[in-house]
């Protein structure tokens, strides 16, 4: 497996704060399949856009200039895809572009920082609707298997009542694909005003969101796959949670395992007997 360094997972989580211009512009580099002459003069032309816009847009997507943004953008192409064949085969280079788009939206010194809110947190709670309460219930077991004191919420009025009792000794996850869900917004925002540390997963890059948020986490987007609607949206959190899993777990790692391993014997133990 190759994992290709790419400029369209940027592209889609900045692509809500775009203009109606630069999404155009943003829409013609995450649908195009192919190599071509990505010259200023010449994009600006096809687009019927302005060099300045182009420069404007490759800066709200992070880069210097249009320049280094189509530098990057080109190594998209250094290796060449085969065509895809057949059912199965599509939907594992949709998980396989979904692993290329988490690589190339991972940061790992933000992991790192996550890492030790955790670490130094009296308690973990994470939270999420849907499929991303399924999601977080999954956090849950993993993280509660070596040793933290973390619960998940996934019920509606529980997410916002859990608001009230946050303090700087928690740190608070929120699961919103879409960056949207008010429900989980309201439980940052206010475990935020009580100097718990807050933590949001979402596939959307939206500057209001730093206001309440120590650490936005971007996942992969679906949006812009081809077969997109058939990949479970839990996908992107559930690689992204065990990435922070390892890294908290390489903190003290031989503790940590203890703990694991001691959560298995007692599974293998079976049924409690009583003695007669």
């Amino acid at each position: 497996m190759e994992y290709l360094r790419s400029v369209i997972p940027v592209i889609e989580s900045n692509y809500e704060n775009f203009t109606p211009v630069e999404k155009n512009i943003g829409d013609y580099f995450i649908y195009n399949r192919e190599l071509a002459d990505f010259s200023a003069k010449t994009v600006a032309g096809k687009l019927f856009v302005s060099e300045a816009s182009l420069s404007r847009f490759a800066k709200k997507c992070g880069f210097r200039g249009y320049r280094d943004f189509i530098y990057q953008y080109e190594e998209s192409f250094a290796v060449n895809r085969e065509d895809i064949t057949g059912n199965t085969r599509t939907v594992l280079n949709v998980y396989q572009e979904l692993l290329n788009k988490t690589y190339n939206l991972v940061d790992e010194k933000q992991v790192e920082r996550i890492c030790r809110f955790i670490a130094k947190a009296g308690r973990v709670f994470v939270c999420g609707l849907g499929s991303s309460g399924l999601a977080a219930r999954e956090m849950e077991l993993r993280f509660m298997r070596i040793g933290v004191d973390i619960t998940s919420i996934d019920h509606g009025d529980m997410i916002r009542m859990r608001g009230v009792f946050q303090d700087e000794s928690c740190v608070v996850f929120g699961v919103s694909i879409s960056g949207e869900s008010e429900t989980v917004l309201f439980l940052l925002e206010e475990a935020h005003r009580r100097k718990a540390k807050t933590v949001l997963l979402a596939a959307r890059k939206k500057p209001e969101l730093d206001a309440f948020c120590d650490e936005v986490v971007l996942l992969p987007s679906l949006t812009h796959l081809n077969y997109g609607n058939v990949i479970s949206p839990q996908f992107p959190v559930l690689v992204m949670t065990d990435i922070i899993y390892s890294g908290y777990l390489a903190q003290n790692k031989y503790e940590k395992e203890v703990l694991h391993d001691s959560t298995l014997k007692a599974l293998a133990t079976g049924r409690y007997r009583p003695m007669v």
